[in-house]
């Protein structure tokens, strides 16, 4: 075999698994710690940075910093969350009812009784500007 064939060779099976190491990544909901790092945070409205507090006391611990996400809850700054698929009424249900397992291999998430519906509020608003800022918009959801 020639030198350039194997190279190849190389080049070819590294483009192979890196594909594969994404796929499964996107597949079993992976995400790495430095997913925090691509996350752009603009300059927040008034409410928004309420809800920046209220979000890194009750909200963080598992949906990361600036809603990155972590090993124990999925990025909120994802277009799961996009408005048309999860419509602000659905953050105000599952603070106060909790969330079956359905998009993410995390488990149920526990309601939130201790977080308010204005806390909910604001932390809606400060997710959505992340989102924005992200490129995260509205789009019809559909099945």
């Amino acid at each position: 075999m020639k030198t350039t064939e194997i190279i190849q060779i190389v080049v070819i099976s590294s483009v192979l698994l890196g594909g594969i190491a994404v796929a499964v990544g996107k597949f079993t909901g992976s995400s790495s710690s430095a997913a925090t790092a691509d996350i752009k945070v603009p300059e927040l409205s008034r409410l928004a940075g309420k809800g920046k507090v209220a979000y890194d006391t009750s909200c963080s611990s598992c949906h990361g910093e600036n809603g990155a996400g972590s090993k124990a809850g999925p990025p909120l700054v994802h277009d799961t969350y996009n408005p048309g698929h999860h419509a602000d009424e659905a953050f105000f249900r599952a603070a106060k009812n909790g969330v079956k397992q359905h998009h993410w291999p995390f488990g149920d998430m526990p309601p939130r009784p201790e977080v308010s519906q204005k806390e909910v509020a604001n932390i809606i608003d400060y997710v959505r500007e992340l989102q924005e800022a992200n490129g995260i918009v509205y789009r019809a959801h559909r099945m």
